[in-house]
């Protein structure tokens, strides 16, 4: 997965860092960039697809494809934001562990925040780092804060998708690790959905149920949505040691997605919301996975 959906600023150069023979993407104001994982019905990555086998519809139209990857490994600029609230106390130790493998398992040359949230939201580096490829340094992140707590799960959401705008790899990943309730933000759903629309992000999701004691405001459809408007999954785990494997599995699809670029036919007006559709052709049996939609930047008309 490179650059998930853009769309990009008029005269700005998308360059694709290739190590063997590198490419450069010139941009136009209008260009759609978004990411597409395809699995087969034992949910393994399908590699080897040619461009000739995508079609992708943006609004109900087919639309010519002028930009494409096939799935390999690139370098990601990616946020952890852990719900650092009172409702995770009994799980908080396991998601350090799993986010410290997480990063461990991680491409060398990546980029790495993390973001605790309560009631207020906080960044785990320290003050004027905003992003590290160290190992032992985001460990040391993951355990900066305890749980304590109300839940500002959208604030949190919205300061990363901030936070990655910094980030220099065109590969850009959030994963959220939280129950999904949201009791202290200032920002509402559709203010992080709006967001998330807008600019080149993947949103992943994982929530833990505690099953001896549910929490009556946790809300794990708000983070399944998150998920699915972005091109991202939603996880919803039934025990805390599901964690690791997870996001083990988040890094494998990290690094198995195509990358489809494509000017629209009929570019939208600003602010219209575009529907989107990616369809592997005279292929059964396969699943494909992608941004259902954007917002226009209205610079076509």
């Amino acid at each position: 997965m490179l650059s998930l959906i853009a769309l990009v600023p008029a005269l700005v150069t998308l360059l694709a860092l290739q190590e063997q023979s590198p490419q450069r993407f010139t941009a136009r104001s209008d260009l759609v960039v978004l990411p597409v994982a395809v699995t087969d019905r034992k949910a393994g990555f399908v590699s080897g697809l040619a461009q000739e086998a995508f079609t992708v519809y943006d609004n109900g139209q087919p639309q010519a494809i002028t930009i494409f990857e096939s799935a390999n490994d690139r370098p990601v600029t990616v946020g952890l934001l852990i719900d650092s609230s009172i409702s995770m106390l009994r799980r908080r130790e396991a998601v350090i562990a799993a986010g410290t493998s997480f990063a461990q398992s991680s491409h060398p040359d990546d980029e790495m925040f993390t973001i605790n949230f309560n009631e207020r939201v906080w960044p785990g580096l320290p003050e004027g780092m905003n992003f590290t490829s160290d190992r032992a340094e985001l460990e040391r992140a993951l355990k900066r804060a305890g749980t304590r707590g109300q839940t500002a799960l959208f604030d949190a959401v919205s300061a990363g998708l901030r936070h990655l705008s910094l980030g220099r790899h065109q590969k850009k990943v959030l994963i959220v690790v939280s129950d999904g309730g949201d009791n202290a933000s200032h920002k509402t759903f559709a203010d992080v959905l709006d967001a998330a629309q807008r600019m080149d992000a993947v949103i992943y999701t994982v929530s833990v149920r505690d099953l001896e004691a549910p929490d009556r405001e946790a809300n794990p459809d708000t983070l399944r949505k998150l998920a699915a408007a972005t091109g991202g999954e939603s996880f919803l785990l039934g025990k805390v040691s599901a964690v690791g494997p997870t996001l083990e599995r988040i890094s494998r699809d990290i690094r198995n997605t195509y990358v489809i670029g494509y000017a629209p036919s009929e570019p939208g007006k600003a602010g219209e919301h575009r529907a989107i559709r990616v369809v592997v052709k005279d292929r059964r049996n396969l699943a494909v996975r992608a941004r259902s939609g954007y917002i226009a930047a209205g610079s076509g008309r």
